[in-house]
């Protein structure tokens, strides 16, 4: 799409992004406003993908002053980019002829989220529109901490929401919590953690020296403390005697280390590149070198949700894993951190997301790094990743006596849902439900969980 030079004699605005959605981009020798009725006479369908592409643009930014701004800012061509990377034409006709067949149940939805980069596809879905692409009328609520967000669902105050990725289900085994059936629909993202310690502790990088150290999870229920747990032990250390790990929420982690309150953490950017940031602390290892391609956190709903709503549950599919899509791609990071990092969703500085997203960034020890996998939005729910969480529950003792990895897994991990939705928006999942993976360099067999829980010399039981 052809730029127009401040000093332009057209009419339109240099700024007028919206408007260039609709004018000349094509290369044709027409005049700007000729350009309808010529690409009606010479590719109708190019007529109807610019109008649509432009209807979008108003649907996602009804108000005409924010709808400017936020194009005079990332630019026409980047939305245009945007909107056909993540929606082709073909899917867009599927997806309008079944919202044609299926009609919303309900269209006013309540989602919790926790302020941090693994929602990205959950939080961007408001601000690029996704939602309001399957009439959906989406209210996100920024709760502070992982409990509340496992009471409001547990109190019906959300319809759905983000979760770490074990907690739907420890909820629904009734861990910590009322039983309440919960599904995983979708992985909201991969790696994107890290171990931080605080500044002081710079000639202190062998694991085995950290006896007696504090160290914060985000909750008990999460990979940040599976991970955690599983790094200490294979460097000799038993996270339950030799080291202390306090449940923090993620946006008082770096208060925390300023204070001299913890001596490090396992937590969800962006507050690990938050602490470089802020001169408080350093990046010792990212989660992806522990394993990489791991899950993180997820989007999910109750049973009764989906059993209620079932349209609305395809059409909120639909639009979070089209924002996964989006999310995924490498090109498209710059922007996403641009439309999450505003005061209402993540409220952090943009050039501290950058660095998250793009893999891009500064380490705290005088280094700047390049690891583009750094964070990652693949959001296929492996069963094989649920059996994995349930082996560590029972490993450190939030499990007691016999496990039905298998049962549990199938039961909350919505894979056969999560591969049909993708399919219907025009994507291509891979076979299998029980993909195999390494943690550490050791492979994890998810037909032999329980094999896998006594391989190890330091558990729950083990000592």
């Amino acid at each position: 799409m052809a730029n127009i030079p401040e000093s332009s004699s057209s009419p339109y605005s240099p700024y007028d992004a919206e408007r260039t959605l609709l004018r000349c981009g094509c290369g044709q020798d027409h005049a700007p406003q000729q350009h309808g009725a010529a690409m009606a006479a010479s590719d109708p369908d190019a007529l109807s993908r610019d109008f649509i592409e432009a209807s979008l643009v108003k649907a996602m930014f009804p108000v005409e002053r924010v709808r400017r701004n936020f194009l005079r800012a990332v630019g026409a061509g980047t939305v245009r980019a945007a909107i056909a990377s993540v929606l082709p034409m073909a899917s867009l006709q599927a997806m309008a002829q079944d919202k044609a067949k299926a009609p919303l149940e309900k269209k006013d939805l309540k989602i919790g989220f926790i302020a941090i980069t693994c929602a990205a596809p959950l939080i961007m879905a408001d601000p690029l529109g996704f939602y309001k692409r399957e009439g959906l009328n989406v209210q996100l609520n920024k709760t502070a901490g992982w409990a509340l967000i496992r009471d409001k669902m547990v109190n019906r105050e959300h319809d759905a929401s983000h979760f770490l990725s074990p907690m739907p289900l420890a909820m629904t085994m009734g861990l910590g919590s009322s039983q309440i059936n919960m599904n995983v629909a979708s992985i909201q993202n991969t790696n994107g953690q890290a171990i931080t310690l605080h500044l002081k502790h710079k000639e202190r990088r062998d694991p085995r020296s950290w006896k007696g150290f504090k160290f914060a999870v985000p909750f008990e229920y999460s990979m940040h403390n599976f991970l955690l747990r599983y790094y200490l032990a294979e460097h000799g250390l038993n996270p339950d005697t030799d080291v202390q790990i306090r449940v923090t929420p993620p946006p008082e982690m770096v208060a925390n280390l300023r204070a001299g309150n913890i001596d490090g953490f396992l937590g969800p950017d962006p507050f690990n590149q938050r602490a470089v940031y802020d001169e408080i602390g350093f990046i010792h290892l990212l989660s992806k070198d522990i394993w990489d391609g791991h899950p993180c956190c997820a989007f999910g709903m109750s049973d009764a949700f989906i059993q209620q709503n079932p349209n609305t549950f395809a059409a909120l599919y639909r639009a979070v894993l089209s924002a996964s899509y989006m999310a995924s791609q490498p090109k498209d990071r710059a922007l996403i951190a641009k439309v999450i990092a505003p005061t209402q969703y993540l409220n952090q500085p943009e050039a501290v997301i950058n660095q998250v997203l793009t893999g891009k960034f500064a380490d705290g020890l005088g280094n700047i790094r390049n690891v583009p996998e750094r964070a990652n939005f693949d959001p296929m729910p492996w069963q094989s990743m649920a059996v994995w969480m349930l082996t560590q529950m029972k490993r450190w003792g939030y499990i007691k006596g016999d496990v039905n990895y298998r049962q549990i897994a199938e039961k909350v991990f919505l894979l056969t849902d999560a591969k049909r939705q993708m399919t219907l928006a025009g994507f291509t999942p891979e076979a299998g439900a029980y993909k195999k993976f390494k943690v550490m360099g050791k492979e994890f067999d998810p037909a032999q969980p329980e094999k896998y829980v006594q391989s190890f010399a330091i558990s729950k039981s083990a000592g």
